[in-house]
């Protein structure tokens, strides 16, 4: 038997019903939202939470929520409705995820009711709905736009929309996955839901997410435009009913990439084909069933976990120093690195020097740039106003000028310690002294860099990962020496860039390079011992990672890895030529950049002895680093491991954890083993 939202009144009111305090003049009493009625009949309904930078929905919110809405429905001066948020850079944050975190199961689905319920309710107001969206849009945040009639969005760079949920582990339940593929046909809404994507806003209004978008202080102009107007008319999606096609089409694909580790995408796919399907009600009741299963699971919670531990090292203050802002920053070398930083930092609102000795890498570092920029623009992810002031932030130049209203520098030049030293050396002589000298090696010891340099204290690691602009993490390497107000400077600037700071101390390979080494040299060992390098890789993809560990080392590049991990298998391989995918031939062979598939081998151990070997070792080297005080704490360590490995996947991730606490009470009966014998 079907149950409709209607049959849980329970969700929806305590007592007393908000239609008392209607029937005798008065509004509840509201600390989250304003209600203002103007001359117009338009009413702006105003989220702002006291004492909170953002938004968020929880069962406090909703059920002071869902009374202005009985109070709207019910108050005939009202012509129309308009949304919007009194935050400077956030509409509504999404769910609360704190509270849900501590809520259990049954706690939840009734929080899932609860906000259905609201939504539905918003939906069904017969005056006309605007969603005048300004800041960070996200999960429950956009599902209660996609209950109003019109989405509207602000033209600027805070102005972020999407449905992140999958990324969690669960999928939107408040209406998302019914009414998204209804907007905007169930192919888009597959992949915005699925891969989590949050865009900006001129990539939402092109994915048919926001119907318009303007300069800021044009939102109220344009809200009060639409007013007038005729409520926009559900479109007719031809795709829609061939939806199941899709959905096997997209589970095949998704399960393909996935290998079954998200459990997740495939019940977002297939709520999302049948929401299509039959009235809303059914549609809702698909949602809650599928979260309702999803939240009791361990990788759901871990992932939740995760998230908090990024959200919290992405805001983390410095534990002692005052930050210096850092607003122009130069960067040494423009190679594929150094124009990476480049860009990231410019596309970050900062003023960047970038030098080289040779002209014409300058000039193949500024066409790198040209290229990421425009690719950001045609995948609509800026606009080309911002892609301008990208490109305007950055100059070049090949004379060694003087550096002195520079607080930052950032050495990206070839991995040689001579090579830098000079480097820093000659800086030395062209900063003030209070400038910040930062390093991007990846493996080279940073003290004896700072060995090069007056001031010690003022020398730090900047480690950035390739390709920049994709990869979350930084690591902050720092020495005895190093001045806490360097280290404050530091952590702040990469909060500032956009990225996952974690700070390490001055070792051989750092943290990320320090656990991957031994990972990789045990792969190595396994197919000098005869087992063929796709079974190597496959083992390991099943396992979670998004990449085997021999078709990683031919991405990075043996030469590159050589810097890292020296054996002399990669020394026979260098000398052969076989870099890696550039040479076309690595432990892979590659035509035209694409691979050539290997001859098909008899696979002789199992895949699961390679991956406990593999697994084994990433989980032993990652307690080293804990136990000799390289990382701060577990959850930096964690960070590394699931952000770093080439784009882990958040199912990657969740197996990664999953398996962590298997692999460490194995290590422990080793030990006990040891002792005993």
């Amino acid at each position: 038997m079907k149950t409709a939202l209607s049959d849980r009144p329970d969700v929806l009111h305590d007592a007393p019903h908000a239609l008392w305090d209607i029937i005798h003049g008065h509004h509840p009493a509201s600390r989250h939202f304003r209600v203002d009625v103007d001359h117009d009949g338009i009413a702006w309904l105003v989220f702002d939470s006291p004492k909170a930078s953002a938004n968020v929905w929880n069962e406090e919110t909703l059920r002071e929520f869902n009374p202005h809405l009985e109070t709207l429905q019910h108050d005939t001066r009202v012509r129309a409705l308009v949304l919007r948020s009194a935050k400077d850079r956030i509409f509504v944050a999404g769910a609360d995820l704190k509270a849900i975190r501590r809520m259990p199961p049954a706690r939840v689905n009734d929080l899932i009711w609860l906000g259905q319920a609201v939504f539905d309710r918003l939906a069904r107001l017969r005056i006309p709905k605007i969603a005048a969206i300004h800041g960070a849009c996200l999960g429950g945040g956009f599902e209660v736009t996609l209950a109003c009639d019109w989405r509207i969005a602000s033209d600027h760079d805070s102005t972020r929309i999407g449905l992140p949920e999958t990324q969690l582990g669960i999928l939107p339940a408040w209406g998302g996955s019914t009414r998204l593929p209804r907007l905007i046909g169930v192919r888009k809404a597959l992949d915005l839901i699925t891969s989590g994507k949050v865009l900006g806003a001129s990539a939402a209004k092109h994915a048919g997410l926001v119907s318009h978008v303007v300069a800021p202080e044009n939102l109220e102009k344009l809200a009060r435009s639409l007013v007038r107007e005729k409520r926009p008319k559900p479109r007719l999606h031809l795709e829609n009913f061939v939806s199941s096609f899709i959905g096997r089409l997209a589970k095949k694909k998704a399960m393909a990439k996935t290998r079954g580790l998200y459990p997740a995408i495939p019940k977002a796919i297939d709520v999302v084909t049948h929401a299509v399907h039959g009235d809303i009600e059914d549609s809702l009741k698909l949602e809650r069933d599928a979260v309702a299963e999803l939240i009791q699971s361990r990788d759901t919670a871990r992932l939740i976990d995760l998230f908090f531990k990024r959200e919290d090292a992405s805001k983390r203050p410095p534990i002692a120093g005052t930050p210096i802002p850092i607003h122009d920053a130069v960067v040494i070398g423009a190679g594929v690195m150094g124009s990476g930083i480049a860009h990231t930092l410019a596309s970050r609102g900062i003023r960047v020097l970038m030098t080289d000795v040779a002209s014409d890498s300058l000039a193949r570092g500024l066409e790198r740039i040209r290229g990421l920029v425009s690719e950001a623009t045609r995948r609509r992810l800026v606009t080309k106003v911002l892609g301008r002031d990208t490109l305007d932030r950055i100059a070049t130049t090949t004379e060694k000028v003087p550096l002195i209203r520079h607080h930052l520098l950032i050495e990206a030049a070839t991995e040689s310690m001579e090579l830098k030293k000079k480097i820093f050396a000659d800086l030395a002589a062209r900063v003030s002294s209070d400038t910040i000298l930062a390093t991007n090696t990846s493996a080279l010891s940073v003290a004896e860099l700072a060995k090069s340099v007056p001031h010690p204290e003022r020398v730090i690691g900047l480690h950035f990962f390739n390709p920049v602009h994709r990869m979350p993490l930084v690591e902050i390497i720092t020495l005895p020496e190093t001045s806490p107000e360097v280290l404050a400077t530091a952590i702040t600037f990469v909060q500032k860039i956009g990225k996952t700071p974690v700070v390490v101390k001055d070792s051989p390979g750092f943290l990320v390079n320090r656990i991957l080494v031994p990972y990789l040299m045990e792969a190595m060992r396994l197919h000098q011992g005869g087992i063929a390098v796709r079974d190597i890789d496959e083992a390991m993809l099943e396992f979670g990672m998004p990449m085997g560990p021999m078709r990683l080392l031919d991405e990075i590049g043996l030469d590159v890895a050589t810097h890292v991990a020296k054996t002399d298998a990669f020394e026979k391989m260098i000398a052969a030529g076989h870099l890696g995918k550039k040479t076309g031939q690595g432990f892979y062979r590659y035509e035209n950049g694409r691979e050539v598939p290997p001859p098909i081998h008899n696979r002789l151990p199992s895949h699961e002895c390679i991956q406990s070997r593999l697994a084994l070792l990433l989980s032993q080297e990652a307690m080293k680093c804990l136990k000799e005080g390289i990382a701060r704490n577990a959850d930096d360590i964690d960070l590394a491991r699931c952000d770093q490995f080439i784009e882990f996947r958040p199912a990657n991730s969740c197996q990664l954890h999953r398996n962590r606490d298997a692999h460490r009470q194995r290590l422990q009966r080793e030990k006990f083993a040891s002792r005993r014998f």
